[in-house]
């Protein structure tokens, strides 16, 4: 969850996995000792630190492998090596991969949309302005799906929740109350969009990743099916099909864009209900 506003998948299953590729999952570990480092209270190793040595650091450091090299490359020992470190030095901070999961997720689901060059600087949406939140959400947590695709990976059904998490939900819900909603609405206005954002990104990191693994771009992989689907369409088997418009499946339609404003528009509708419904109680 965002400090903009934006969250992670609250409610949400995230990847329908039980578990991560290497057989983490969060909240598989020592809750307790995960919610003390989350929450400032066993940030402190209890003998022999190593100077210059934090907990931040290790968060950081294992969130740039997981981002580089996917998450089964996170390893206490890998983490060693990258922070010139003795491996047992780590584990006077943090008891395990599983524990440093939790600390990872907290870390990137309160990370907010990244400066670029071009990009002004976003102001908080306004108190009643409730579409320009659902905006934002959905646009910073798509971001911060692209820059950690690892995230994709991983169960969130159970994530611990730790003061990023529970910051950018407060906020998101902040913006999102002059919906008008009950309580339960708005937290399925939240999950229905990131789980619209989640499909989507997933499909776009599905794709990527198959490009990666065959060497095959895609207009090399749809190039090597065209005459097999040209004879199809003339077979007359499929006319609907056949009749689309050449620009059907063309990568310059916003499939983001169309998407988050027919949820924004459905979500007005409801909005719109509410509304007369509670001025009719008044009268």
């Amino acid at each position: 969850m965002a400090k903009d506003g934006s969250t992670g998948s609250t409610g949400s299953t995230g990847s329908t996995a039980a578990a991560t590729t290497d057989g983490t999952t969060p909240g598989s570990g020592d809750i307790a000792r995960s919610l003390e480092l989350l929450w400032g209270t066993g940030d402190r190793p209890s003998r022999g630190p190593k100077p210059g040595l934090t907990l931040d650091r290790i968060v950081t450091a294992a969130i740039a492998v997981a981002d580089a090299e996917g998450l089964a490359a996170v390893s206490m020992r890998r983490l060693s090596t990258e922070l010139g470190t003795g491996t047992m030095s780590l584990y006077r901070y943090v008891p395990g991969k599983a524990e440093l999961l939790d600390l990872m997720l907290d870390r990137v689901l309160g990370e907010p949309l990244p400066d670029e060059p071009g990009r002004p600087a976003a102001a908080p949406p306004a108190p009643d302005d409730w579409r320009v939140a659902i905006n934002r959400m959905a646009t910073t947590y798509l971001d911060n799906l692209r820059r950690h695709p690892w995230l994709l990976k991983i169960n969130q059904a159970r994530t611990v929740l730790g003061p990023s998490a529970l910051r950018g939900l407060e906020l998101s819900l902040a913006a999102l109350r002059s919906m008008g909603l009950r309580d339960p609405e708005l937290i399925g206005v939240i999950i229905t969009v990131n789980s619209f954002v989640e499909g989507l990104a997933r499909t776009q990191g599905d794709a990527e990743e198959a490009v990666a693994q065959t060497g095959l771009s895609d207009e090399q992989f749809w190039d090597s099916q065209r005459p097999y689907l040209e004879r199809a369409m003339l077979s007359g088997a499929y006319p609907m099909m056949a009749s689309m418009s050449e620009d059907t499946f063309s990568a310059d339609f916003d499939h983001f864009a169309f998407g988050l404003e027919r949820l924004i528009a459905g979500f007005e509708v409801l909005v719109a209900e509410r509304t007369a419904d509670a001025a009719a109680d008044r009268t």
